[in-house]
């Protein structure tokens, strides 16, 4: 038996296709509201009568394990207004649920970011935890709330079939709740309780990037690589990466080299093979950007929608063009499918 626990607050935009997708396959909604002025609990209200008011107190933890707290089943599914289920294979959560040896185990979905920039939007694919037993896992930490063991040890992790799109970080979601300078204050807050927290710098870091401000993005990345970092925490991946393109949008292509330092440990990741090609591209270290861009099309698939396929190719192809070898160049393009910047490209050259 499984309990979706929600915290919510003016999700009226949002909260029936969230509902609607997901209810079908869980056996009881917690909707927990921290202040709605629109119609969010009427909507909350379509689909359970388990709707409890938790006065806001700046603590996102505290409100999600309010909602925990509420549930009658002791395996808890949790999920924010603006995730919409995709797939969800009930058979194969259930399997999961109901073997004894998972309650020290937490589940991940695939959470599929739509991210937007002036140009285009990209998909993001990342796993998150977010099915656990209660009995043995709660929430910490102000923002960015983890899901933690009580007895605060180490604790393994399964990807399940389940599967949400996130359109939280759409520009136009953005503009409306104004969602990253409410972060960016709770994360000062939480920072000035616990200055020796390398995750908040690394969320901090993370928000003045989406607000494009690349150059205080970069120091924040820069505080929470000053500590003794484990390499191999997903966060870890992710700020590196992040850093690496906070420094190619300031214009800090040199210092980017820095990132070499860490090639054994993501040699393995395409994407991060994707930014060193960048990197090396942007330092006219042309033969290594090519080998970086063309080693990530080895790989099936990557965070990043394209850093596998068209988007390496095009950027190989760029670089060939560049150097005048044209027949490798025009490869490259063919090789990117109905990309439109490629099919371009071939068309000039072509014609």
């Amino acid at each position: 038996m499984l309990t979706l626990c929600m915290i919510v607050k003016n999700e009226e935009s949002n909260l029936k296709s969230c509902l609607s997708k997901v209810a079908p396959f869980i056996e009881e909604i917690i909707i927990v509201d921290t202040g709605s002025t629109d119609n969010t609990k009427a909507i909350a209200s379509e689909f359970t009568d388990k709707i409890y008011d938790f006065k806001w107190c700046n603590d996102f933890s505290k409100a999600r394990n309010f909602s925990i707290s509420k549930a009658s089943n002791d395996w808890i599914l949790v999920l924010d207004a603006d995730e919409v289920v995709t797939d969800f294979f009930k058979y194969s959560v259930d399997t999961f649920i109901n073997n004894s040896l998972n309650e020290n185990k937490v589940g991940r979905i695939r959470r599929i970011n739509i991210m937007e920039d002036a140009f285009e939007s990209k998909k993001y694919t990342e796993w998150v935890n977010r099915l656990f037993n209660r009995k043995h896992f709660h929430y910490e930490g102000i923002i960015h709330e983890q899901v933690t063991s009580k007895d605060g040890q180490s604790y393994k992790t399964e990807r399940l079939d389940i599967a949400a799109d996130h359109i939280g970080y759409t520009k136009e979601v953005l503009n409306r709740t104004n969602k990253l300078k409410r972060n960016i204050d709770m994360l000062k807050s939480a920072i000035s309780l616990n200055q020796e927290d390398s995750y908040l710098y690394y969320q901090l870091g993370k928000s003045y990037y989406l607000l494009k401000d690349y150059k205080g993005a970069s120091s924040y990345f820069e505080k929470a690589l000053s500590f003794d970092l484990d390499y191999f925490l997903e966060y870890a991946n992710d700020l590196v990466e992040t850093y690496g393109y906070s420094l190619i949008n300031s214009g800090r292509y040199s210092d980017a080299l820095i990132l070499e330092n860490v090639f054994e440990v993501y040699k393995n990741s395409p994407d991060f093979l994707f930014l060193m090609g960048l990197i090396y591209m942007n330092n006219a270290m042309f033969e290594k950007a090519i080998e970086s861009f063309l080693a990530c099309t080895k790989f099936p698939y990557g965070k990043v929608e394209g850093v596998t396929s068209f988007s390496a190719y095009y950027n190989a192809g760029i670089i060939y063009d560049v150097l005048g070898v044209k027949d490798k160049a025009l490869q490259c393009y063919r090789m990117c499918g109905d990309y439109g910047p490629a099919l371009k490209r071939l068309k000039a050259e072509l014609n």
